[in-house]
């Protein structure tokens, strides 16, 4: 019998009016956002259901609002009988991931994520660091790239997503001469990224040690559903392989590519994108043709799973 997996989006899926329909027709859904605003201590549901999308884009706001409607998302699937055998998360979706599995409180994570939104974005001045996507780089040239264009800087892989699309993060400029490498080395497409900072790289690092004591006082529970975590791209069922999975992942790479196929490997054939957007239902067929995705953002996306 075929098995199915949650995925829960992360940073980048966000957009003004997400969740709204959700939270209009379902209670338990509304009831989600209402929590938030009151462990945020401001209305975080406004910021989701109405913008404006410049204050939705900083990443302190970015990151409780896209758990908030995962989160949102997952109560109403759980009020309709639907249950996943494991679940995932990319990068941020890692919490709401655990929030499904039991693991976190909804009310700590939300927190937590607001906090980690705010170390990651002081990480690194403003305009020191970017990010850019490598779509289809020939095989076996990444690392000599990041090698050759770091001189002295950061440049690294911060999201391994597929066979043919690479995110990398470091200093600017470092990140420019890899994009210029790459377009040497014979990548299709090379582009810098619209991002506020270099996220999942070794200048993450000082967010890595300000998050350490927050993830330490937090109260984790032994998992419910099995998840696959970012870093190692293995199963986890433990609270501890929980609150270490959510330290590793901030300075390293995401590893989804990997963990999409570890997910195949155990039978998972159908997979429901359970949030804003379609990021990860997308990434799927590029990473195995033969898996299959849905997602569950709103009412007609609802409908459509149920049918």
């Amino acid at each position: 019998m075929s098995k199915v997996a949650f995925l829960f989006p992360g940073q980048g899926s966000q957009a003004p009016g997400m969740g709204r329909e959700l939270a209009e027709h379902f209670s338990a859904a509304r009831e989600v956002f209402e929590r938030a605003d009151a462990a945020l201590n401001f209305p975080l549901s406004r910021l989701c259901f109405e913008g404006p999308e410049e204050a939705l884009r900083l990443t302190e706001n970015t990151q409780p609002a896209i758990l908030t409607c995962s989160v949102a998302t997952w109560v109403v699937l759980a009020e309709k009988g639907i249950q996943p055998d494991f679940v995932a998360g990319h990068s941020l979706g890692e919490y709401s991931a655990l929030v499904a599995a039991g693991a976190l409180h909804f009310e700590d994570a939300v927190r937590l994520v607001r906090r980690r939104g705010q170390y990651m974005q002081e990480a690194v001045p403003a305009g020191t660091g970017a990010m850019a996507a490598l779509l289809g780089l020939p095989n076996g040239t990444l690392e000599r790239i990041c090698a050759e264009a770091a001189q002295g800087e950061v440049v690294a892989p911060a999201n391994l997503n597929s066979p043919d699309q690479v995110v990398i993060a470091g200093h600017k400029a470092a990140v420019e001469r890899a994009v210029a490498l790459a377009e040497a080395a014979g990548a299709k497409r090379a582009v810098m990224l619209a991002v506020s900072a270099p996220f999942h790289c070794p200048l993450m690092e000082p967010a890595r040690q300000r998050l350490q004591p927050d993830l330490a006082v937090a109260t984790f529970r032994d998992l419910q559903i099995p998840l696959v975590n970012n870093f190692a791209a293995l199963e986890i069922r433990t609270a501890e392989e929980a609150r270490r999975g959510l330290m590793d992942q901030v300075a390293n790479p995401v590893r989804w590519g990997a963990s999409i196929r570890y997910l195949a490997a155990q039978g998972v054939s159908r997979f429901v994108e359970v949030g804003p957007g379609r990021v990860l239902t997308g990434l799927l067929r590029h990473i195995d043709r033969s898996l299959n995705g849905t997602n569950v953002e709103d009412l007609r996306s609802l409908e459509r799973l149920l049918t």
